[in-house]
């Protein structure tokens, strides 16, 4: 499958999203199966106290697999970039937390989740906020601009994530972090899953295996690499979903429970040039 065909196919369905969200209903249509990793796990992802300072449509639109903005310890002042920003609920939270001071940016290739989040952003009444249209694989930024990285269950639907490692990266400064939510695998899965096209835009057939992870974001130049699970699925979770890949969920269940994970990974970039560890160690 190559990596247009996958842009193109995420491209859809998350325009096709935003339409969703943007005329009151929620982003993954209900039953969410046909559309992404989120349901259920966008139940519960962010706390009563952070829904109600969003617009509505903001968390309609939320098509997460973490709530990373919690877990990235952002500070007053920094500048953060968030990678497949949607409609935009971590930017915004983003904002909030870094303070005028500081500036949250999101970039999303997807017009209507743009148009989506400068409505939401306009509604919520947060200016250091600035939406960029772009490719998370070709981020539209100068080299060491921003602070932090945050990315929501994204990275995986990329055809050339290592494209997106390195360019993550490259527009992060020196000491500058990588802190997203996203899936991850652990251990092998079948053929079958990794050739769904459905699967592959719901974040599922395109997630890394967790030392390929690793490895990826060692290449690209970082350290400090860690995968901290903050979810496990289970095959009770997934029924209907591999169901309507056409997948045998009987057969295929035993070979991909708990397999699954949502997971925060993190990773810093170097202060100075020549600090890297080298690849993870499989023991």
């Amino acid at each position: 499958m190559s990596e247009p065909n996958i842009q193109e196919a995420v491209k859809q369905k998350y325009g096709e999203a935003a339409k969703r969200a943007a005329s009151g209903g929620t982003a993954n249509g209900g039953g969410g199966a046909e559309l992404s990793c989120c349901d259920p796990i966008t139940k519960d992802l962010y706390n009563d106290a952070e829904k109600a300072a969003l617009p509505e449509k903001a968390v309609a639109a939320s098509l997460g697999c973490g709530n990373p903005t919690a877990l990235a310890q952002l500070q007053p002042g920094e500048i953060v970039l968030d990678l497949g920003s949607g409609g935009g609920i971590d930017v915004i939270l983003s904002a909030k937390r870094v303070g005028p001071a500081g500036k949250a940016y999101g970039l999303d290739m997807t017009d209507e989740m743009l148009a989506l989040a400068r409505e939401n952003q306009k509604k919520a009444g947060v200016e250091n906020v600035e939406f960029l249209k772009g490719a998370i694989e070709n981020v539209p930024l100068p080299d060491n601009s921003v602070d932090v990285i945050i990315s929501n269950c994204v990275i995986n639907l990329s055809g050339d994530k290592g494209r997106v490692l390195r360019e993550a990266f490259r527009v992060l400064k020196p000491g500058g972090r990588f802190a997203i939510s996203d899936v991850v695998v652990r251990g092998e899965v079948p053929a079958a899953i990794r050739k769904s096209m459905e699967l592959w835009v719901g974040c599922i057939a395109g997630a890394l295996e967790e030392y390929e992870y690793r490895d990826k974001l060692y290449a690209a130049g970082f350290e400090s690499v860690d995968i901290e699970p903050t979810r496990v699925y289970k095959i009770d979770e997934a029924r209907d979903f591999l169901a309507s890949a056409g997948l045998d969920v009987e057969r295929v269940a035993p070979l991909i429970d708990g397999k699954f994970i949502s997971a925060f990974v993190r990773a810093a970039k170097p202060a100075r040039r020549g600090n890297v560890v080298g690849p993870s160690c499989r023991a």
